[in-house]
């Protein structure tokens, strides 16, 4: 029962996680196809006949409010408190010196827990899976650990996560750049052109997997000690302000340019004035200043 309901949740959670956007495939004659061709969302066709295709496109893709249509049953905000939770209860963990790696809602540390988080049946506390004499992570999903009774566990993200062994993390460990071309084999790939499912021989460039999302850092020695986040920003800083405003330059440098025009001659003295304006931290004040009246312009002028 209780994997049932493990199972129950996780489903929950993805279903209302679900990406509004969509791959569509469908068979159409020439003339839908024609018309499928001139959208945004096309992604690619295949010649069935002399008059009909095949042709995938994307759903919910650069699409303005008539054409939105999101799946049903998604409740986007749900997964969003879900995993914002999962991430409160997991920093204190994660944030220790000895946490070598997590992935969700595991964490490998140096030292055990204290038995009072620790239970395989009481829900939202850890349940201890191996004791971990040595591990190599390479990267989120691509880890291998040496466990008890010499066992070792390999996890490798990706069409070689059946080719990867513990050597193979070894000799990549010792040099990231190693790079090496494996022929491996894919089942059950579609042939749209001939509607059939195949075997496809491929050709994979088996490495260290490259993070969209942060940077090695290397010591002195050029030896690979850690990594660091690609880009962290704090919003109420002045470093985000202009971060911002460069984004805004390189977006639309015309109207932009015209902004800052404007903003400064607002700021700067007008005719006949000494002094800039003075500036109010209420609405108290500023009346307060100026007698209680209220220069604010009326709707009609």
């Amino acid at each position: 029962m209780s994997y049932f309901y493990k199972i129950l949740m996780n489903s929950l959670y993805g279903r209302f996680g679900i990406n509004p956007e969509s791959t569509v495939t469908e068979i159409c004659n020439q003339d839908k196809y024609e018309e499928l061709l001139m959208k945004d969302n096309f992604q690619n066709a295949e010649k069935l006949t002399d008059h009909y295709y095949i042709v995938n496109s994307i759903t919910n893709k650069n699409t303005d409010d008539t054409e939105w249509n999101p799946p049903r049953m998604s409740a986007v905000q749900l997964s969003a408190a879900i995993t914002a939770c999962a991430r409160i209860h997991m920093y204190p963990y994660i944030s220790r010196d000895d946490c070598y790696y997590t992935d969700t809602d595991s964490v490998v540390l140096g030292s055990p827990l204290p038995d009072e988080v620790i239970s395989s049946t009481e829900m939202g506390k850890f349940k201890q899976e191996h004791l971990v004499k040595r591990g190599i992570f390479l990267a989120p999903k691509s880890y291998m650990l040496d466990i008890e009774d010499d066992r070792h566990i390999i996890k490798h993200k990706g069409p070689a996560k059946d080719l990867v062994t513990s050597e193979w993390f070894q000799r990549q460990l010792a040099d990231l750049s190693l790079m090496e071309q494996i022929s491996t084999s894919a089942n059950f790939r579609i042939d749209w052109k001939e509607l059939k499912i195949v075997k496809k021989d491929l050709l994979i460039n088996l490495g260290l997997p490259q993070s969209t999302k942060r940077d090695n850092v290397y010591d002195d020695n050029n030896v690979w000690i850690d990594t660091r986040p690609i880009e962290v920003i704090d919003l109420g800083s002045k470093d985000a302000t202009t971060i911002f405003i460069s984004e805004q330059l390189r977006e639309n440098p015309v109207i932009t340019e015209k902004s800052t025009k404007q903003e400064e001659v607002s700021q700067s003295p007008t005719e006949g004035q000494k002094t800039k304006p003075t500036l109010y931290n209420t609405k108290a004040q500023a009346l307060k200043a100026n007698g209680n009246k209220d220069h604010r312009p009326k709707p009609d002028e």
